[in-house]
């Protein structure tokens, strides 16, 4: 099962979140058919969105994060919303590379106001990348630790420990949460040692005690429908649709998120447009 649990720690200076989303990866894998290499960062990344879905605050809220690598190294997309669905998917140019290109980080609160914050990937590890877009894009301090560890084509631990300062952080708490941190430096082997439930309830029990644990359960699920897609083709306009029908046959549209085809004959788009 996947889980997200966030607390305020040391003071309540600190904001903590510990992710476990070894589940949310193999859903990945299973519909990617994701190597090792992919995996790893494409989980990464969903781990990722779903730490950030998790800080949502709007009914409506959602955030995306877009890595575009250096020449053909390719692209990875992932997104997720205020309700934890996680979504994504790694262009097969990608192979797992990151080195150099960008990361873009769109925040969207539901009402037209999103956020739109770019850095320059520093390293080919996505919690340094992470990282790096908090102290650029956000200037906030952050710490992040991020892993997925793979095994014989599955999933056997992944999520994080992700810490944030908040404005007048005192320096003794700065310190505590740097120590704590040393706890993960490996951190796929602790979510696979003692899950997201040992690291709250055993390794970080001293710095949550008496604060209160929000837990949320993210889960991989594409916001494409059958639906959706009529509304495009009805945005196309019935002689723009017929045309496509006659030059191939058929409507389809393939959503890259959860590797799926949406087909429309043109009976189909007879009785749409009646």
């Amino acid at each position: 099962m996947n889980k997200l649990y966030k607390a305020l720690i040391f003071d309540r200076e600190v904001s903590l979140s510990v992710l476990e989303t070894t589940g949310l990866v193999n859903d990945a894998i299973k519909i990617h058919g994701l190597d090792e290499s992919s995996a790893k960062t494409l989980g990464s990344m969903l781990t990722c969105a779903a730490y950030m879905a998790g800080c949502l605050k709007s009914e409506k809220g959602a955030v995306s994060l877009t890595v575009k690598a250096d020449g053909d190294a390719g692209t990875v997309s992932v997104s997720g919303d205020v309700n934890g669905h996680i979504r994504g998917y790694i262009d097969g140019a990608c192979h797992g590379r990151l080195n150099g290109g960008y990361l873009t980080v769109v925040k969207d609160d539901g009402f037209y106001r999103p956020f739109v914050g770019t850095c320059e990937l520093v390293d080919n590890d996505v919690s340094q990348n992470l990282m790096q877009y908090f102290d650029k894009s956000e200037q906030i301090p952050t710490a992040v630790a991020i892993g997925v560890k793979c095994r014989d084509g599955k999933c056997v631990a992944a999520g994080g420990v992700v810490m944030q300062l908040l404005p007048g952080t005192k320096q003794e708490n700065m310190d505590a949460a740097e120590e704590a941190m040393q706890n993960f430096v490996s951190v796929a082997d602790v979510i696979e040692r003692c899950g997201a439930d040992g690291i709250v309830n055993e390794i970080l029990k001293d710095a949550l005690k008496d604060e209160k644990i929000y837990q949320t359960f993210p889960e991989y699920k594409c916001n494409c429908s059958r639906k959706k897609i009529e509304g495009v083709i009805l945005s196309l306009g019935k002689a723009e649709a017929l045309q496509i029908i006659e030059d191939e046959g058929q409507i389809k549209v393939h959503c890259h998120y959860c590797n799926s085809d949406h087909v429309f004959s043109g009976a189909d788009v007879d009785k749409l447009f009646k």
